[in-house]
């Protein structure tokens, strides 16, 4: 007989309340058997649930995760699959690169307005860099702009997405 897991097993193997692996159910992408009244997982349903996991991880929503589930099934060559999963990687690679870009330029931009209160206040700025406890000062991440040591972007960059332009004031 196959080896089966009750729901409050599949929770505690994956740290999740039985409600957010029912919430999967409901979504389609999980389907117990039942023996009497009690849901019962296969290994199958608890690799789908692991897969589901890693997607949501890695920031793919459930109508992509649904579709990689789908195709695996539908496609047993898996060339399908892989070929789907690819394409969504890469653009969610891209994706995340220009939101790094885009959180590094609002920071220097921020670091270089701090500087200006700080010095029209007279207030103390503390060393630039890193948060404390950022990945980028744990090493996690740095993008070329941080890694080059360049404090503001260049002028011809544009604008993060929905940022407001900073305007100096010179009149004082």
């Amino acid at each position: 007989m196959a080896e089966l897991f009750t729901i409050g097993e599949l929770a505690t193997a994956f740290s999740l309340s039985p409600r957010a692996i029912r919430f999967y159910e409901d979504q389609g992408l999980l389907a117990p058997e039942r023996v009497g009244t009690q849901r019962v997982y296969t290994k199958r349903d608890r690799a789908r649930l692991q897969l589901i996991l890693r997607g949501k991880r890695l920031g793919f929503s459930l109508a992509d995760i649904r579709e990689f589930l789908d195709l695996y099934d539908a496609d047993r060559s898996k060339h399908l699959q892989m070929e789907m999963t690819l394409g969504r990687t890469r653009a969610r690679i891209r994706d995340l690169e220009q939101q790094l870009e885009d959180i590094t330029i609002t920071l220097a931009e921020l670091r270089d307005m701090e500087a200006e209160v700080a010095a029209y206040t007279g207030t103390a700025t503390p060393p630039p860099g890193p948060a404390k406890g950022s990945p980028a000062q744990s090493g996690h991440a740095q993008s070329s702009h941080a890694q080059s040591g360049a404090k503001t972007p260049r002028s011809d960059s544009p604008a993060p997405r929905g940022a407001k332009p900073h305007v100096t004031r010179t009149d004082a």
